[in-house]
């Protein structure tokens, strides 16, 4: 078992690890046990009672958190002609063609997401084994492949967030930052919460969301009692 550091060994005695707290209460003792240096992110781990070996099982989508994330995400966009000007005035930190995707085979990833318009989608599928395996490959259903370049980068500028099962089941979505106010963090909470239920697969069965916790970067896990078998 890896050693851990004294701030967080810590910040353990500071809670029961083995209760199921409030998520109003867990995301306050994240807060009050973050003692970094630095404004470390919060993050939400859910378990789900699902399989993602099948496809009729997998949970995935996408929100604009009311209070964003408190991270500056860089922008990517694959796109032609005047899509790439439309980029660059709507915000894109990047915007290219194929020269953008020969950059990117070239091993460059100095970017948090990519956007894709439909008709380059053809060059940028052969960064899949590149970009599938960081979460970067845009994706119709998560709203990064479209021709609506400005919505896109507006959403994703403003704290747009994309969740998908993991192989063991488990979703990890960041919900703002430790500097934040409780108030929004819980809103941020909720938000993810309620678009996770909105997700249930219709072929998930029995308990559905089995276990969440939150933590912040360094910090140990609190988990809480949230779900739809909370209410």
């Amino acid at each position: 078992m890896p050693k851990r550091g004294k701030k967080y060994e810590e910040a353990r005695k500071l809670y029961d690890r083995d209760q199921k707290y409030d998520p109003a209460d867990a995301l306050r003792l994240v807060q009050e046990m973050s003692k970094r240096s630095f404004d470390e992110s919060v993050e939400l781990a859910v378990r789900l009672g699902v399989n993602p070996k099948h496809a009729d099982q997998q949970v995935r989508g996408s929100l604009v958190l009311p209070h964003g994330t408190g991270k500056t995400q860089r922008v990517a966009v694959f796109a032609k002609g005047e899509k790439i000007r439309e980029a660059e005035v709507a915000g894109a930190d990047f915007a290219g063609g194929d020269e953008l995707v020969a950059k990117v085979q070239e091993g460059w990833l100095d970017f948090d997401v990519a956007v894709a318009t439909p008709d380059m989608m053809g060059s940028v599928g052969k960064l899949g084994k590149v970009l599938g395996p960081r979460g970067l490959m845009p994706n119709p259903k998560s709203g990064t492949v479209t021709f609506e370049i400005d919505k896109a980068i507006s959403d994703i500028k403003a704290g747009k967030v994309e969740f998908r099962t993991e192989k063991a089941g488990n979703v990890h979505v960041p919900i703002g930052k430790v500097s934040f106010t409780h108030e929004k963090l819980v809103e941020n909470f909720e938000a993810i919460i309620e678009a996770l239920i909105k997700a249930r697969p219709a072929a998930a069965k029995g308990q559905y969301i089995k276990s969440v916790t939150v933590s912040s970067t360094m910090g140990p896990g609190v988990r809480t009692n949230a779900g739809p078998e909370a209410k």
